[in-house]
């Protein structure tokens, strides 16, 4: 690969290497180096609670720097989500505030926001105002219902998006209340996720076009492109309704089974000889019934039922090790970073300290932090403000909210 080709891929970060590498030497340094992939860049963060917030952690495990823009009435973002972050106060409501953002907003590689939309542009921090000021400027919008149609107004959550997009619906029992997966899909996989993988593509789309642009990523929108694999499904047999079909815990071989000790065991036996071990495994009589025939399943039900509450689960755990009959015990979230295989790869992840993602980063056993440190005057100060000027610029306030802050709930 030719340096040229690796500047395209890494930005400018060849041209900080001193003195000037030869061809062997910047390749080496470029391609040994995933823990700094994104050393370069700049993300300005005014995202608040969760999706935004997972998502420039993500580029911030990527080596990215995070700066959270704190100040106003929304929300703090989720204390979970602020590793390695740092944080500058501003009252985005003033002049001074706006003309400090702008002056950040002059050196940042990338913005992520979170308001309704209209909102930036009415502060004077929507992606027009900023375009002018910074034309490599990628400005990525997450929000619930993306920048236009009927509901785009609408306040929500991600139970509400997860419901908008039929996910909802095809989840939980058939005679009960739909199931909602925590806030897992929406939040995460369809906001913070699709946001950071949206963020990185043009970023690499920069490198050659020289340009920013914007991004309308919509929970909705990920929750949907998360389902097209089971809208082709539903109504067939595969998938007939809520609460039926193969992946929806009917299946008795594709679901939790209770063991002796009241805890379950997961069972995912859906290729013939992963259900033929698993019906060998059980020590059920006879040769496997045709699992994938939907008639047979209330038989085998009662079949598994009787067999898993024979032992406990970490019992049947062991007894299904290396035998190939998708058996799992189905941990507790205490038990996670305990569990032989999971301590064996992050051997210093806990609850407080997530691991971070491993085939991006080398940042291994950095922790959760409490609170981002508020980094305000040395940033402003770094961007030629004097000390009137920071604290009209901040208002005088360290960062805060007036929004929910995380956890909400008491004893």
């Amino acid at each position: 690969m030719k340096t040229t080709q690796l500047r395209q891929i890494l930005g400018q970060r060849c041209q900080r290497i001193s003195p000037p590498c030869c061809e062997k030497q910047c390749e080496a340094e470029l391609m040994n180096a995933p823990a700094t992939i994104l050393e370069s860049v700049r993300v300005l963060d005014l995202s608040r609670l969760a999706p935004g917030p997972y998502g420039s952690m993500l580029l911030g495990d990527m080596g990215a720097e995070i700066i959270i823009v704190a100040g106003g009435r929304g929300s703090l973002p989720i204390n979970a989500y602020g590793r390695g972050k740092s944080v500058v106060t501003l009252n985005l409501k003033s002049e001074e505030g706006r003309s400090a953002f702008h002056k950040l907003a002059a050196t940042a590689d990338v913005l992520i926001e979170g308001y309704r939309p209209g909102v930036a542009d009415r502060l004077g921090i929507g992606y027009e105002d900023l375009r002018s000021i910074n034309s490599r400027l990628i400005y990525c919008s997450v929000t619930g219902y993306g920048q236009d149609g009927p509901l785009a107004q609408e306040a929500g959550h991600d139970i509400n998006y997860v419901g908008m997009s039929g996910m909802l619906g095809a989840m939980g029992p058939s005679d009960a209340a739909p199931v909602l997966p925590l806030n897992l899909v929406a939040d995460f996989a369809g906001g913070g996720m699709h946001a950071a993988l949206a963020i990185v593509s043009a970023l690499y789309e920069r490198e050659r076009s020289g340009r920013g642009k914007y991004l309308d990523v919509a929970m909705v929108d990920g929750c949907i492109s998360l389902m097209a694999m089971h809208y082709a499904d539903w109504g067939k047999p595969v998938l007939p309704a809520r609460g039926q079909g193969l992946l929806t815990g009917e299946a008795p071989f594709y679901r939790c089974h209770r063991c002796s000790d009241g805890r379950f065991v997961a069972v995912g036996a859906l290729e013939p000889t992963f259900f033929g071990n698993l019906w060998q495994g059980l020590g059920l009589g006879g040769p496997p019934p045709d699992h994938m025939s939907r008639a047979t399943w209330p038989e085998i039900a009662e079949e598994f039922e009787r067999a898993f509450v024979a032992r406990t689960r970490d019992e049947w755990a062991q007894h299904f090790a290396g035998k190939d009959a998708c058996v799992t015990p189905v941990l507790s979230p205490e038990e996670v970073f305990d569990h032989p295989h999971n301590a064996s790869r992050h051997p210093e992840a806990s609850p407080e300290s997530v691991p971070v993602l491993p085939w991006a980063s080398q940042a291994a056993g950095r922790g959760n932090e409490e609170a981002p440190k508020d980094i305000s005057d040395r940033l402003l100060e770094g961007l030629g403000l004097g000390r009137k000027e920071i604290a009209a610029a901040t208002g005088g306030k360290s960062a805060g909210g007036q929004g929910i802050a995380w956890p909400p709930v008491r004893e």
